[in-house]
């Protein structure tokens, strides 16, 4: 993994400092190119071919095509052969080479060929073109910012906010959508006029004039296969799995894996166990309260695949930490587990620099509660309106929060909530954490004249796109193509880089997307069985504890937290912020405050987004 900037004029030094910005994604090498029309600069994570040979920026035999390269490409050996029989010459064994020389070969024709995960720029002198690519999942971001003749680019945005000509200025309607979604939904970013490249995408810029175009989209049938067998798919799930561990094991550094005693984690051990035979190291996170900790089932895995297993217990949130996570992710950003996964990349990167995890399969095997949600509610909506509302959301909108991550009464409340949100939201509105009545007291009246009230607007277009009639399904597309790049890839590539830790998603491979998208929904969600299909592929091979265990997760007690050891800061922050003060109803925020403090309401996930706004502004636009 690497840390890539540029941008369409000469300036060496301004490259240079750029880069210097986000040396944390990449502290072993640095290299700039600067020519009369282009500017890169590159900091370089070692992975493959550590010798001065991979040294990027990149360019061919004559130096006329120049290439910036974050990421991973997993064929790349497989591309490298076909290339050399056309004739091409290799100086390096790194991957980034087999993209010049497949750019020269097939042009933007090569991104479609290539399987990993990568974000890269290219300048073609020759024709004068610059390129620039997002993989298929969107694992790797990549941002630009182009007004007035000027384009700049960049892994992160605080490198780009080194160019005098990018303003930094706040973009109300990226601020309503996080505070309901929790991120920030692309192309925009919390910053005006600088975006972000939507995965499964390129960008090409000629002669002045920008296009963005889609080079892979994850299509679902208009009717799932009914031709494949359950055994037929339980067996292909396996190979796909297999392989794309398989493949993601190429490294010329340490590498280990994440082991939270979930169903994906585990998965992605026992199977690197198959090719791993020396030392294996895995590493998970615990809490002293129970109910938010998996110490015990990591411990099972453990101990069954014999690995080296690291835990590190977390017991207390200090605002450093907040403070540190916020500036590495450039938005605010409202994951309860982003601090842990701080912390335990941290603790990995002491022995290894290549980690696998377990991201995605929550979304390409359905194992969220709100997939069960949405089918639940289609039987609960059966009920007279007059019933479901007032009455059974006035009354369950009584019963107190409970301090445990879930249980019975806090779930209810939670489907109770989202059930009241329009249907437009789909499986998302138990993921979206505001309603019309709070906006309309939250957000002053300056501010909602300023922006689009719909909180589902971006979900729509998304929604669109996905033309197959399955429900499951249509609910799992928006999980990968929508939610999850914006949410938990950028969760996982800020807070791994921040360490300087490449963190691998082998559940994340898009032929193995690609041949879940032809199975039914009801193979996925089964009755209220979530990842039911993925949990028949691993009978055998993992114990049934884990296997059929519900979805717990690793994130953060932040609701107890803002009750206990955060309570005065998130009072005086939120009381003195100037964002939330010039946009915000602060009697409102107030009562939202009180609320919480008394476990009338959790109101955490809003108070946390507002937080995180506050100490966003602070650092990135008070500061400018």
């Amino acid at each position: 993994m690497c840390g890539i900037c540029g941008f369409n004029w000469n300036d060496a030094e301004l490259a240079r400092r750029m880069a210097l910005t986000i040396a944390h994604r990449g502290p072993d090498q640095e290299g700039v190119f600067a020519c009369g029309d282009w500017s890169f600069a590159h900091r370089r994570l070692s992975i493959i071919d550590l010798s001065e040979h991979g040294r990027q920026p990149m360019g061919n035999e004559d130096g006329s095509v120049q290439i910036v390269f974050n990421g991973e490409i997993y064929n790349f050996q497989e591309l490298r052969e076909e290339l050399v029989g056309k004739g091409h010459v290799f100086a390096s064994h790194s991957d980034t080479e087999v993209i010049v020389h497949g750019y020269e070969e097939y042009g933007e024709e090569i991104i479609p060929k290539l399987r990993g995960i990568f974000a890269f720029a290219i300048w073609d002198a020759r024709s004068g073109t610059f390129l620039m690519a997002r993989d298929h999942i969107g694992v790797k971001p990549v941002y630009y910012y182009e007004r007035d003749g000027r384009f700049v680019f960049g892994s992160e945005i605080k490198a780009m906010l080194e160019a005098p000509c990018v303003p930094r200025e706040l973009n109300r309607q990226a601020l309503f959508a996080y505070i309901g979604c929790e991120f920030v939904p692309a192309p925009e970013t919390m910053f005006r006029h600088i975006m972000k490249l939507p995965a499964g995408h390129y960008l090409i810029r000629r002669g002045g004039k920008t296009e963005i175009r889609e080079y892979w989209d994850l299509e679902f049938p208009e009717e799932p296969s009914r031709d494949i067998t359950e055994g037929e798919a339980i067996e292909r799930i396996r190979g796909l799995l297999d392989d794309a561990v398989r493949s993601q094991l190429v490294s010329d550094v340490p590498l280990g894996a994440f082991l939270s005693g979930g169903l994906d984690s585990s998965t992605i051990v026992a199977m690197m166990r198959r090719h791993v035979t020396g030392p294996l190291r895995t590493f998970t996170i615990g809490y002293q309260d129970k109910t938010f900790s998996e110490l015990e089932y990591a411990q099972i895995v453990a101990d069954q695949f014999g690995t080296e297993h690291h835990v590190l217990m977390i017991d207390e949130m200090t605002e450093e930490l907040i403070e540190k996570s916020l500036w590495h992710f450039d938005e605010p950003m409202t994951d309860l587990s982003s601090i842990p996964l701080m912390l335990i990349c941290q603790e990995a990167k002491k022995d290894i620099t290549v980690c696998l995890s377990g991201e995605g399969g929550d979304e390409v095997f359905v194992g969220y509660d709100r997939f069960k949600a949405s089918k639940m509610n289609s039987w609960y909506s059966l009920l007279p309106r007059p019933l479901r509302q007032p009455v059974i959301s006035g009354l369950v909108g009584l019963l107190p929060d409970q301090p445990q991550k879930k249980g019975a009464i806090n779930m209810l409340k939670r489907f109770i909530e989202g059930s009241c949100l329009p249907e437009e939201g789909r499986h998302l509105r138990w993921q979206y954490f505001s309603n019309a009545r709070q906006d309309a007291a939250l957000f002053n009246e300056s501010f909602r004249g300023d922006v689009n009230l719909d909180g589902f607007a971006r979900l729509h277009e998304y929604d669109l796109k996905c033309r197959t009639r399955d429900r499951v399904n249509r609910e799992a597309y928006l999980d990968t193509r929508y939610q999850m790049t914006d949410s938990v890839l950028m969760k996982v590539d800020r807070m791994s880089m921040a360490n300087s830790l490449e963190i691998r998603v082998p559940l994340l491979d898009h032929r193995l997307l690609e041949y879940l998208a032809l199975l039914p929904g009801d193979w996925k969600l089964k009755g209220m069985q979530t990842k039911y299909i993925f949990r028949k592929a691993l009978e055998g091979m993992l114990p049934n504890s884990i296997i059929y265990r519900g979805k717990q997760g690793y994130s953060l007690p932040v609701k107890n937290f803002l009750r206990t050891q955060l309570k005065g800061f998130m009072i005086s922050l939120l009381n003195e912020s100037p964002v939330i003060r010039e946009n915000m109803n602060l009697p409102y925020v107030n009562q939202l405050i009180d609320e919480h403090l008394a476990m009338k309401h959790n109101h955490n996930h809003v108070l946390w987004g507002l937080i995180h706004t506050a100490i966003w502004h602070r650092r990135f636009l008070e500061q400018s």
